[in-house]
Protein backbone atom coordinates (compact mmCIF):
# COMPACT_ATOMS: atom_id res chain seq x y z
CA UNK A 1 0.00 0.00 0.00
CA UNK A 2 1.40 3.16 -1.04
CA UNK A 3 1.73 6.55 0.89
CA UNK A 4 1.26 10.08 0.17
CA UNK A 5 4.33 11.47 -0.26
CA UNK A 6 5.05 14.41 2.90
CA UNK A 7 4.25 17.68 1.39
CA UNK A 8 7.70 19.16 1.34
CA UNK A 9 9.13 22.89 0.26
CA UNK A 10 11.35 22.13 -2.85
CA UNK A 11 12.08 25.82 -3.57
CA UNK A 12 11.99 28.91 -1.58
CA UNK A 13 12.45 32.60 -1.54
CA UNK A 14 12.95 33.59 2.29
CA UNK A 15 9.55 35.71 3.32
CA UNK A 16 8.55 36.01 0.22
CA UNK A 17 7.49 32.16 -1.40
CA UNK A 18 7.33 28.35 -0.87
CA UNK A 19 6.85 26.41 -3.71
CA UNK A 20 6.14 22.64 -2.82
CA UNK A 21 7.07 18.95 -3.87
CA UNK A 22 3.05 18.72 -5.22
CA UNK A 23 3.61 21.85 -7.38
CA UNK A 24 1.47 24.02 -4.78
CA UNK A 25 2.79 27.79 -4.12
CA UNK A 26 2.71 29.96 -1.07
CA UNK A 27 3.21 33.49 -1.25
CA UNK A 28 4.21 34.53 2.56
CA UNK A 29 2.69 38.24 2.22
CA UNK A 30 0.45 38.40 -0.51
CA UNK A 31 -2.08 41.61 0.56
CA UNK A 32 -5.88 40.71 0.13
CA UNK A 33 -7.75 41.87 -3.64
CA UNK A 34 -10.07 44.30 -3.74
CA UNK A 35 -12.31 45.41 -6.24
CA UNK A 36 -12.44 48.43 -8.35
CA UNK A 37 -14.80 51.17 -7.54
CA UNK A 38 -16.67 53.54 -9.84
CA UNK A 39 -15.90 56.25 -7.09
CA UNK A 40 -13.32 55.74 -4.42
CA UNK A 41 -14.76 57.38 -1.38
CA UNK A 42 -11.42 58.97 0.00
CA UNK A 43 -9.82 60.23 -3.77
CA UNK A 44 -13.22 60.41 -5.95
CA UNK A 45 -10.93 58.41 -8.05
CA UNK A 46 -12.41 55.67 -10.46
CA UNK A 47 -11.13 52.38 -11.05
CA UNK A 48 -12.16 49.50 -13.32
CA UNK A 49 -10.59 46.35 -14.69
CA UNK A 50 -9.77 45.47 -18.04
CA UNK A 51 -8.35 42.28 -20.61
CA UNK A 52 -5.85 44.08 -22.81
CA UNK A 53 -4.47 41.30 -24.30
CA UNK A 54 -6.06 37.87 -25.20
CA UNK A 55 -2.96 35.66 -26.33
CA UNK A 56 -1.85 35.39 -23.47
CA UNK A 57 -4.51 36.94 -21.20
CA UNK A 58 -3.34 39.94 -19.25
CA UNK A 59 -5.20 42.72 -17.42
CA UNK A 60 -4.88 45.90 -16.06
CA UNK A 61 -6.63 48.40 -13.59
CA UNK A 62 -7.32 51.48 -14.85
CA UNK A 63 -7.28 54.96 -12.67
CA UNK A 64 -9.40 58.09 -13.44
CA UNK A 65 -8.86 60.64 -11.56
CA UNK A 66 -12.44 63.29 -11.19
CA UNK A 67 -12.24 65.51 -13.85
CA UNK A 68 -13.53 69.24 -13.70
CA UNK A 69 -13.87 69.11 -17.62
CA UNK A 70 -15.29 65.94 -19.03
CA UNK A 71 -12.86 66.75 -22.23
CA UNK A 72 -10.00 67.01 -20.07
CA UNK A 73 -6.62 65.85 -21.22
CA UNK A 74 -4.53 64.42 -18.95
CA UNK A 75 -1.29 62.37 -18.09
CA UNK A 76 -0.58 58.91 -18.81
CA UNK A 77 1.28 57.05 -16.22
CA UNK A 78 1.38 53.36 -17.04
CA UNK A 79 2.53 51.37 -13.46
CA UNK A 80 4.38 48.50 -12.69
CA UNK A 81 3.65 46.90 -9.54
CA UNK A 82 6.44 45.32 -6.96
CA UNK A 83 6.49 42.17 -5.57
CA UNK A 84 10.04 40.74 -5.95
CA UNK A 85 8.77 39.59 -9.67
CA UNK A 86 7.12 36.25 -8.02
CA UNK A 87 4.56 38.02 -4.97
CA UNK A 88 1.44 40.86 -5.06
CA UNK A 89 -0.82 41.84 -7.55
CA UNK A 90 -1.71 44.99 -9.23
CA UNK A 91 -5.38 44.18 -7.45
CA UNK A 92 -4.04 43.68 -3.71
CA UNK A 93 -5.51 46.24 -1.35
CA UNK A 94 -2.19 48.61 -0.50
CA UNK A 95 -1.46 48.99 -4.14
CA UNK A 96 -5.21 50.05 -4.93
CA UNK A 97 -5.10 52.40 -2.13
CA UNK A 98 -1.78 54.11 -3.79
CA UNK A 99 -2.92 54.02 -7.21
CA UNK A 100 -5.92 55.69 -6.06
CA UNK A 101 -4.00 58.65 -3.67
CA UNK A 102 -1.08 58.56 -6.74
CA UNK A 103 -4.22 59.34 -9.38
CA UNK A 104 -5.83 61.88 -7.29
CA UNK A 105 -3.02 63.86 -5.98
CA UNK A 106 -1.02 63.64 -9.42
CA UNK A 107 -3.98 64.53 -11.47
CA UNK A 108 -3.40 61.17 -14.21
CA UNK A 109 -4.54 58.49 -15.50
CA UNK A 110 -3.30 55.07 -14.32
CA UNK A 111 -2.67 52.14 -16.30
CA UNK A 112 -1.80 49.34 -13.91
CA UNK A 113 -0.45 46.13 -15.25
CA UNK A 114 -1.60 43.02 -13.83
CA UNK A 115 1.82 41.35 -15.35
CA UNK A 116 2.49 37.39 -14.53
CA UNK A 117 4.96 36.21 -11.90
CA UNK A 118 7.31 33.77 -11.56
CA UNK A 119 8.15 30.77 -11.05
CA UNK A 120 4.77 29.79 -12.99
CA UNK A 121 6.50 32.65 -15.47
CA UNK A 122 10.18 33.57 -15.24
CA UNK A 123 11.63 36.57 -16.48
CA UNK A 124 12.18 38.16 -19.22
CA UNK A 125 8.52 37.82 -18.81
CA UNK A 126 7.35 40.58 -16.29
CA UNK A 127 9.24 42.81 -18.86
CA UNK A 128 7.99 41.43 -22.31
CA UNK A 129 4.20 41.81 -20.24
CA UNK A 130 4.51 45.86 -19.01
CA UNK A 131 6.07 46.84 -22.62
CA UNK A 132 3.25 44.45 -24.55
CA UNK A 133 0.73 47.04 -21.79
CA UNK A 134 2.68 50.33 -22.79
CA UNK A 135 2.31 49.38 -26.20
CA UNK A 136 -1.08 48.88 -25.92
CA UNK A 137 -1.63 51.88 -24.34
CA UNK A 138 0.44 53.73 -27.52
CA UNK A 139 -2.21 52.33 -29.93
CA UNK A 140 -4.98 54.38 -28.57
CA UNK A 141 -2.90 57.32 -30.02
CA UNK A 142 -4.58 57.55 -33.37
CA UNK A 143 -7.88 58.01 -35.34
CA UNK A 144 -10.88 56.74 -34.05
CA UNK A 145 -11.67 54.67 -36.99
CA UNK A 146 -7.94 52.80 -36.12
CA UNK A 147 -8.26 52.26 -32.35
CA UNK A 148 -8.16 48.52 -31.33
CA UNK A 149 -11.03 46.68 -31.33
CA UNK A 150 -10.23 46.39 -27.12
CA UNK A 151 -9.57 49.96 -27.02
CA UNK A 152 -10.50 51.55 -23.87
CA UNK A 153 -12.42 54.74 -23.93
CA UNK A 154 -10.96 55.97 -20.74
CA UNK A 155 -8.07 56.82 -22.89
CA UNK A 156 -9.05 57.55 -25.69
CA UNK A 157 -10.94 60.66 -24.35
CA UNK A 158 -8.49 61.46 -21.22
CA UNK A 159 -5.23 60.27 -22.23
CA UNK A 160 -2.36 62.99 -23.13
CA UNK A 161 0.06 61.32 -25.00
CA UNK A 162 2.31 63.79 -25.08
CA UNK A 163 2.84 63.11 -21.03
CA UNK A 164 3.15 59.53 -21.19
CA UNK A 165 4.83 58.31 -17.70
CA UNK A 166 6.03 55.08 -16.17
CA UNK A 167 6.54 54.29 -12.41
CA UNK A 168 7.38 51.49 -10.47
CA UNK A 169 8.05 50.52 -6.49
CA UNK A 170 11.06 47.66 -5.89
CA UNK A 171 10.68 44.91 -8.97
CA UNK A 172 8.39 47.81 -10.59
CA UNK A 173 11.13 50.39 -10.32
CA UNK A 174 13.57 47.87 -12.13
CA UNK A 175 10.65 47.01 -14.66
CA UNK A 176 10.89 51.05 -15.11
CA UNK A 177 14.46 50.65 -15.86
CA UNK A 178 14.31 47.96 -18.62
CA UNK A 179 11.26 49.23 -19.90
CA UNK A 180 13.49 52.88 -20.77
CA UNK A 181 16.03 51.05 -21.71
CA UNK A 182 14.00 49.18 -24.20
CA UNK A 183 12.12 52.17 -25.43
CA UNK A 184 15.52 53.96 -26.28
CA UNK A 185 16.15 51.45 -28.89
CA UNK A 186 12.88 49.92 -30.10
CA UNK A 187 9.96 52.42 -31.30
CA UNK A 188 6.72 52.77 -29.30
CA UNK A 189 3.59 52.85 -31.37
CA UNK A 190 2.54 55.74 -33.22
CA UNK A 191 5.21 58.02 -32.33
CA UNK A 192 4.45 57.58 -28.34
CA UNK A 193 7.48 58.45 -26.18
CA UNK A 194 7.91 58.01 -22.80
CA UNK A 195 8.10 61.47 -21.46
CA UNK A 196 9.02 60.73 -17.75
CA UNK A 197 9.77 57.40 -14.90
CA UNK A 198 9.57 57.46 -11.64
CA UNK A 199 11.57 54.51 -9.93
CA UNK A 200 11.11 54.30 -5.94
CA UNK A 201 13.33 51.45 -3.85
CA UNK A 202 14.69 49.93 -7.16
CA UNK A 203 15.79 46.18 -6.96
CA UNK A 204 18.87 46.66 -8.66
CA UNK A 205 22.14 44.27 -7.43
CA UNK A 206 25.58 42.52 -8.89
CA UNK A 207 28.48 40.16 -7.70
CA UNK A 208 30.83 42.79 -6.41
CA UNK A 209 30.36 45.84 -4.10
CA UNK A 210 30.33 48.96 -6.10
CA UNK A 211 31.72 52.55 -5.63
CA UNK A 212 31.42 53.37 -1.45
CA UNK A 213 29.27 50.31 -0.52
CA UNK A 214 30.99 48.77 2.51
CA UNK A 215 32.10 44.59 1.93
CA UNK A 216 29.80 43.97 5.04
CA UNK A 217 26.77 45.41 3.88
CA UNK A 218 27.28 44.36 0.53
CA UNK A 219 28.14 40.44 1.85
CA UNK A 220 24.90 40.75 3.99
CA UNK A 221 22.71 41.36 1.44
CA UNK A 222 24.06 39.27 -1.50
CA UNK A 223 23.27 36.04 -0.46
CA UNK A 224 18.99 37.35 -0.22
CA UNK A 225 19.89 38.83 -4.12
CA UNK A 226 21.31 36.29 -5.79
CA UNK A 227 19.00 34.02 -4.60
CA UNK A 228 15.75 36.28 -5.51
CA UNK A 229 17.43 36.70 -8.78
CA UNK A 230 17.75 33.09 -9.41
CA UNK A 231 14.77 32.18 -8.44
CA UNK A 232 12.86 34.52 -10.72
CA UNK A 233 15.17 34.49 -13.82
CA UNK A 234 17.20 30.84 -13.90
CA UNK A 235 18.64 31.77 -17.17
CA UNK A 236 19.62 34.76 -16.82
CA UNK A 237 22.38 34.88 -19.60
CA UNK A 238 24.73 36.53 -16.86
CA UNK A 239 23.47 35.99 -13.53
CA UNK A 240 23.06 38.62 -11.16
CA UNK A 241 25.69 40.38 -13.45
CA UNK A 242 22.98 40.14 -15.74
CA UNK A 243 21.99 43.82 -17.24
CA UNK A 244 18.39 43.67 -16.04
CA UNK A 245 19.15 43.59 -12.64
CA UNK A 246 22.55 45.29 -12.65
CA UNK A 247 22.87 48.37 -14.87
CA UNK A 248 26.36 49.32 -13.89
CA UNK A 249 27.89 46.07 -14.55
CA UNK A 250 30.57 45.07 -17.65
CA UNK A 251 27.95 43.63 -20.11
CA UNK A 252 25.53 46.44 -19.22
CA UNK A 253 24.60 49.11 -22.26
CA UNK A 254 24.94 52.49 -21.81
CA UNK A 255 22.75 54.78 -19.54
CA UNK A 256 22.56 57.15 -22.43
CA UNK A 257 19.97 54.56 -24.16
CA UNK A 258 17.21 55.60 -21.88
CA UNK A 259 14.34 56.35 -23.76
CA UNK A 260 12.80 58.99 -21.57
CA UNK A 261 13.31 62.94 -20.88
CA UNK A 262 12.98 63.10 -17.42
CA UNK A 263 13.58 60.63 -14.45
CA UNK A 264 12.97 60.59 -10.59
CA UNK A 265 15.35 57.87 -8.45
CA UNK A 266 14.19 57.94 -4.66
CA UNK A 267 15.67 56.15 -1.95
CA UNK A 268 15.04 55.08 2.20
CA UNK A 269 18.48 55.21 3.88
CA UNK A 270 17.53 51.60 5.95
CA UNK A 271 16.63 50.28 2.33
CA UNK A 272 18.90 47.11 1.63
CA UNK A 273 19.28 47.99 -1.93
CA UNK A 274 19.68 52.14 -0.82
CA UNK A 275 23.50 52.40 -1.68
CA UNK A 276 23.16 50.53 -5.16
CA UNK A 277 20.15 52.49 -6.49
CA UNK A 278 22.44 55.87 -5.33
CA UNK A 279 25.06 54.97 -7.49
CA UNK A 280 22.46 54.22 -10.65
CA UNK A 281 21.19 57.82 -10.50
CA UNK A 282 25.29 59.26 -10.03
CA UNK A 283 25.43 57.19 -13.09
CA UNK A 284 22.33 58.50 -14.68
CA UNK A 285 24.09 61.56 -14.46
CA UNK A 286 27.85 61.20 -15.63
CA UNK A 287 26.16 59.45 -18.83
CA UNK A 288 25.38 61.30 -22.30
CA UNK A 289 22.03 60.87 -21.75
CA UNK A 290 20.28 63.46 -22.82
CA UNK A 291 17.43 64.10 -20.10
CA UNK A 292 17.05 65.71 -16.18
CA UNK A 293 17.37 63.22 -13.17
CA UNK A 294 15.69 64.06 -10.38
CA UNK A 295 16.55 62.48 -6.56
CA UNK A 296 14.48 62.32 -3.19
CA UNK A 297 15.64 60.70 0.22
CA UNK A 298 14.20 59.44 3.49
CA UNK A 299 16.75 58.75 5.43
CA UNK A 300 15.42 57.16 8.37
CA UNK A 301 13.32 54.87 6.73
CA UNK A 302 13.47 51.30 5.21
CA UNK A 303 11.82 49.62 1.85
CA UNK A 304 8.34 51.16 -0.07
CA UNK A 305 7.73 52.15 3.55
CA UNK A 306 5.02 54.75 2.45
CA UNK A 307 3.24 51.50 0.56
CA UNK A 308 2.29 50.30 4.02
CA UNK A 309 1.60 53.66 5.11
CA UNK A 310 0.83 56.01 2.81
CA UNK A 311 -1.18 58.50 5.15
CA UNK A 312 1.90 58.71 7.74
CA UNK A 313 3.80 62.06 7.10
CA UNK A 314 6.95 60.68 5.32
CA UNK A 315 4.19 58.58 3.70
CA UNK A 316 3.02 61.79 2.84
CA UNK A 317 5.84 63.19 1.88
CA UNK A 318 7.40 60.79 -0.80
CA UNK A 319 3.69 60.64 -2.59
CA UNK A 320 3.96 64.54 -3.19
CA UNK A 321 7.66 64.19 -4.31
CA UNK A 322 6.04 61.41 -6.79
CA UNK A 323 2.80 63.83 -7.47
CA UNK A 324 4.49 66.79 -8.17
CA UNK A 325 6.84 64.60 -10.76
CA UNK A 326 4.22 64.05 -12.83
CA UNK A 327 2.70 67.34 -12.70
CA UNK A 328 5.87 68.37 -15.27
Amino acid sequence: MSSTPKKEIVSLVPDFIHVYNDGTIERLNDMPKVTPSPQDLETNVSSKDILFSNEPSLFARLYLPKLTDQNQKIPILVYFHGGAFCCESTFASHHHKYCNIIASQGNVLIFSIEYRKAPEHFLPTQYNDCWDGLNWVASHNTTIENVPENSDPWIINHGDFNKVFIGGDSSGANIVHNIAMRAGVTRIPNGVKIFGAYMNHTFFWGSKPLGFEKVEKFEKVNEFATLLWKFVYPRAPFGIDDPNVNPLGPMSPNLALLGCSKMLVTVAGKDRFRDRAVLYYEAVKRSHWNGEVEFFEEEDEDHCYYMVHPESDKGKKLIKVVADFLHQ
